[in-house]
């Protein structure tokens, strides 16, 4: 009986972490799938609606402007989340989602519709089996945080450079390490999650899994979006 209690105590703080990590994780993945749905259909929307995209497209403050709230609301879910309640968290996640899609709408314009759901299958299938690896490998991948890093800071400001030096070269160049980096940050931050989800006080788990869900979904729409410019048809 005295072993059966040892082994009761030895066991159970290791299930009751498994339980809360795998309710953390279906909490991120599913606010993660919502992310993408809602900017999936906010996209198709304003394609389709000539007078929007007019409207966009012929104001550079006002797609400045849509660009600016985007990562403002990056900022504060991620440099405020110990401070936002769940609910406020969810709605900035979709207000993040809604505008992503009006930005990536001209995506939509600019690719054929069969690239972009090709693009979409090929980015689904790397995505879940590289998120798949990071949460299930025993490996720690905490080496590869400052090297995905310098690449991601490479890769914006290289982006940068792009927008005043057009150059076909430098492109690919910069599409080419794009997809490395954001392949590496979908398996480095999935593991993160873990522990994220043992590290996040009770009453914050919401916020947090709402804040792990625009990790991911970023990882996943920059690298569609990389994998697109790569192997993508424009529209003649």
């Amino acid at each position: 009986m005295a072993q059966l209690e040892a082994a009761r105590a030895t066991y159970a703080p290791a299930l009751e972490a498994g339980e809360r990590i795998t309710a953390f994780l279906r909490s991120v993945y599913a606010w993660m799938a919502g992310g993408l749905a809602i900017t999936a259909v906010t996209a198709t929307a304003v394609a389709s609606s000539p007078t929007i995209v007019g409207a966009i497209s012929g104001s550079r403050l006002l797609f400045w402007a849509l660009v600016i709230g985007q990562l403002g609301i990056v900022f504060v879910l991620s440099g405020r989340v110990h401070r936002l309640a769940s609910s406020t968290a969810s709605m900035l996640f979709i207000a993040y989602s809604a505008l992503t899609g009006l930005t990536l709408s001209f995506v939509l314009l600019a690719y054929t519709g069969e690239s972009i759901a090709t693009t979409f299958l090929v980015t689904a299938a790397m995505f879940g089996a590289l998120a798949g690896y990071g949460t299930l490998t025993r490996r720690s991948l905490e080496g590869w945080g400052q090297f995905l890093f310098m690449g991601l800071v490479g890769v914006v400001i290289a982006s940068v450079v792009g927008i005043f030096w057009q150059s076909d070269g430098l492109q690919f160049v910069i599409t080419f390490v794009g997809v490395i980096v954001f392949t590496g940050l979908t398996a480095y931050d999935a593991q993160k999650l873990k522990a994220m989800a043992l590290a996040t006080p009770e009453g914050q788990i919401g916020s947090y899994a709402i804040v792990g869900a625009l990790t991911l979904y970023l990882d996943f729409i920059n690298l569609f979006l990389m994998l697109l410019r790569l192997f993508g048809d424009r529209r003649r």
